[in-house]
């Protein structure tokens, strides 16, 4: 009996590890399917929704997408701190050295800010002036024309902010992105209460990739 319990357990662990291999490489087979969307576009603003159980895997793989040819950007992150992030990167080999981060979480959480060269610490995900500021700070810094600006996202937004806020701010993202002439991608949660506010934020942007 203890063997069989052995065997049935590690087929069963064997089982679970290819199950994630196949889910992780059609989770990148679709996204590369969605970014044909933006072939051939050196620049835009992207509208992307998620669904939870695939919202950090996605934001990887799009962060991954980006870099794979050396260009350089910002990433604005208003969900996980700047270390958790930077940490994560760097264990799916993503080349931290060409991102600058914008946190709004860390001082919000309580967390220690720690002077970092590759990264801007903002007070709260509620203080849209500040975020945009060190937006074209870090866009402006970067020493490349082709670049990125990921936004990550608009559902935190609407904890913090009004829909109609929320609405006037990512007009003026979307506004600043086009200026910037940067690769834009805005990142939000795919949640029925929001459809009206994404359809809405749609004549702001380019295209709407969807994972």
């Amino acid at each position: 009996m203890g063997y069989k319990n052995f065997m049935l357990r590690a087929i069963m662990a064997i089982a679970k590890v290819l199950y994630n291999k196949i889910y992780f490489m059609l989770e990148m087979r679709s996204l590369k399917e969605e970014f044909k969307k933006l072939k051939g576009l050196d620049e835009y603003v992207a509208l992307v929704t998620v669904d939870a159980k695939n919202y950090a895997k996605t934001n990887l793989g799009i962060i991954k997408q980006l870099t794979k040819e050396q260009t350089p950007g910002v990433y604005v992150t208003l969900s996980k701190p700047y270390e958790t992030i930077f940490e994560t990167m760097q264990k799916k080999g993503i080349d931290t050295r060409l991102i600058i981060f914008i946190d709004a979480v860390t001082k919000t959480a309580g967390g220690e800010l720690r002077k970092e060269e590759n990264c801007l610490y903002i007070g709260s995900p509620e203080r849209l002036s500040d975020i945009s500021i060190a937006m074209d700070q870090a866009v402006t810094a970067l020493p490349s024309a082709k670049r990125f600006l990921f936004f990550d996202s608009l559902s935190i937004l609407l904890i913090y902010s009004q829909p109609k806020t929320v609405a006037r701010f990512i007009h003026f993202l979307a506004g600043k992105m086009r200026v910037w002439k940067v690769k834009g991608i805005i990142i939000s949660l795919r949640r029925e209460k929001d459809d009206a506010l994404i359809k809405e934020l749609m004549q702001f942007c380019d295209v709407k990739l969807e994972f």
